[in-house]
């Protein structure tokens, strides 16, 4: 067999012009890359100064968009993220997945580009585009240098994939098909069969509980895209959340221009009522050694009241881990299974509460009658004074975790602004867990978590 020189000529070599503008682009992209790196690695460094004076400062651009920025000068970097009521809430009967279609397809085309060149000038500027959708809102996020340069071409480029989408039809089929490949491999699998089924059962006939099927996907056209972007990609309903560092005149100018290209619709847009199920259990057979079981029911939106009860009062029942009552009584006493678990997750409406784990199928009735038993205790006595402080006080200390870089904190400051939180939010935290009593833990949950609402899904049941 005939061997290749390590020193033979490449078979189409290119002209000398253009391995010298290869390079220098190389070079280039790779110090931009460097930079943008070690720029990330002091932010853990520079923790206690993001969070000394956290100040959000909030205005409605021309646009109509709603505007959140903290000012931080610690790194020369610049955060951008704007939110959408684009979520899975907001589609057409029968276009489930549409959502998350439209949202992922941004950066497949936009203006003159497809998606290789946006790959592309994301990585010679040493940018993330990223984001997501989930049932309340789509959301597209940038993470730049602050340099004019750099900073520039990066909101350019987000303004031209908010605004100008192209929705490919290739690019489309596509991802049709990969979502549809996806979900036939999740219909094998028991957590992912649980949680579609208990869903459906918490939220009967609402948009909260429908899941993208292989129909559903299958039907979306590029029509749809295009209709659903002018729909609920406007300018009027838009969020923007900055961080970083840039003044307050060119945080208007940077929200004026990233929404001024918008679709001029978009106004807030509210999901149909919610309707509480009645009690039931659904067994679901599957070959699995394992049951995987959900219990739960619609809850509390993000603006309740009744917010930091539910929280503090969640840690103690199922979402402290091992100091938890439901893994030392499931887990720790009877070793019925490896993790169990409990969470509120808010939303625009009432969004799920939930306890859920694995245990063997054999065991899912004994389980099963565990965490009744301790729910129901709970709700009846509520938390000891031992546990309603280890609550707190573990929440308070670990705020400073939760929000000790840029990117954490436009997380934060953009929830703030898409369910209309208070600016003092963060500065009130730990003083609102610290005024929580047992009482008004005991009363939040008898408000929100009634047991004639309370459904259990069992999928790989005896």
């Amino acid at each position: 067999m005939k061997q290749c020189k390590l020193n033979a000529p490449h078979p189409h070599p290119r002209p000398r012009a253009g391995l010298l503008a290869s390079s220098l682009r190389s070079i280039i992209v790779g110090r931009l890359q460097v930079r943008f790196m070690l720029i990330c690695l002091l932010t853990s460094l520079a923790s206690s100064l993001v969070l000394a004076g956290v100040k959000i400062e909030h205005w409605t651009a021309p646009t109509g968009a709603k505007v959140y920025f903290i000012e931080t000068r610690v790194l020369p970097i610049l955060d951008v993220q704007i939110d959408f009521a684009g979520g899975g809430a907001f589609v057409p009967e029968g276009k489930s997945g549409l959502a998350g279609l439209t949202r992922s397809l941004l950066e497949a085309g936009a203006g003159d580009m497809d998606e290789e060149m946006i790959s592309g000038r994301v990585v010679d500027l040493g940018a993330r585009l990223g984001g997501g959708a989930d049932s309340d809102r789509a959301s597209v996020s940038l993470r730049t240098l602050s340099s004019k340069k750099e900073r520039d071409a990066a909101l350019e480029l987000m303004r031209t994939v908010l605004s100008a989408p192209t929705f490919p039809q290739s690019v489309l089929e596509r991802e049709k098909g990969r979502t549809i490949a996806s979900i036939r491999e999740a219909e094998t699998r028991p957590d992912a069969i649980a949680a579609k089924r208990f869903a459906a059962a918490i939220y009967p006939g609402h948009p909260y509980g429908v899941s993208p099927t292989v129909e559903s996907v299958g039907a979306i056209t590029r029509e749809d895209l295009v209709a659903f972007h002018s729909r609920h990609y406007g300018a009027k309903g838009a969020v923007v959340a900055i961080i970083g560092d840039v003044s307050r005149a060119e945080a208007e100018a940077i929200a004026l221009r990233l929404t001024e290209a918008l679709p001029p619709g978009g106004a807030e847009l509210v999901p149909p009522p919610v309707r509480k199920p009645l009690r039931e259990t659904i067994k679901i057979p599957h070959p699995a050694a394992q049951s995987h079981v959900h219990v739960g029911l619609p809850a509390i939106s993000r603006s309740d009241p009744d917010y930091f009860p539910l929280l503090v009062g969640n840690y103690s029942l199922g979402g402290g881990g091992f100091v938890s009552r439901l893994m030392k009584e499931v887990r720790e006493k009877r070793g019925y299974a490896y993790s169990v678990h409990s969470y509120f997750a808010p939303r625009k409406l009432e969004g799920p509460f939930e306890i859920g784990l694995q245990t063997k199928r054999d065991q899912a009735d004994a389980a099963l009658k565990v965490v009744d038993d301790v729910l129901t205790e709970y709700m009846t006595k509520g938390p000891t004074p031992q546990e309603l402080a280890a609550a707190k006080k573990n929440m308070v200390d670990g705020l400073a975790l939760r929000i000790d870089s840029n990117a954490k904190l436009l997380g934060y400051l953009s929830t703030i602004g898409f369910y209309g939180l208070p600016l003092t939010y963060l500065d009130d935290f730990p003083a609102r867990v610290k005024a929580v009593t047992a009482e008004q833990v005991k009363a939040a949950f008898a408000r929100h978590v009634k047991a004639e609402n309370l459904v259990t899904v069992v999928v790989a049941a005896d």
